[in-house]
């Protein structure tokens, strides 16, 4: 199995054995299984999907919202360093596609180059709550 340690900011959102992990990096999204080569990568905000075990359907995956960090594969060992990461499950989709157009707004409003970057920011971030949110509705069906 692949051992799989979500860290953030605030402490580990997960740790446990898992059979797969899609992350999303600079290059794309990559899977990462058991016996993986050593890597060490930059995570961007996305979803990471977790496939607990080999059999289980993709209505079990267990989804998170993740800010940009560090991945760390080595002796089935996969470690993710990210500021922020939230599981699908604490994400309302409206609350997430109105915040989503908060900060489409605030991008668009932007008057200089340090409030677009955080404007930038701020839309990755709820792009990827958004992202979440509707990966879980569509595989609870």
């Amino acid at each position: 199995m692949l051992h799989l340690q979500l860290v953030t900011l605030t402490g580990i959102k997960f740790e446990g054995d898992v059979y797969e992990v899609v992350l999303p990096t600079l290059d794309g999204e990559i899977g990462v299984l058991q016996n993986h080569m050593p890597l060490t990568s930059v995570a961007t905000a996305g979803a990471v999907m977790v496939k607990k075990n080999r059999t289980d359907p993709d209505s079990q995956r267990e989804f998170f919202a993740i800010s940009g960090g560090v991945i760390e594969v080595e002796h089935n060992q996969l470690k993710v360093i990210v500021d922020e990461a939230d599981h699908a499950d604490n994400i309302l989709e409206a609350e997430a596609e109105a915040a989503h157009a908060r900060a489409q707004q605030l991008k668009a409003e932007a008057k200089d180059q340090v409030s677009l970057e955080h404007a930038q920011q701020m839309v990755d971030r709820t792009s990827a709550r958004l992202e979440v949110s509707k990966l879980k509705r569509r595989h609870q069906r």
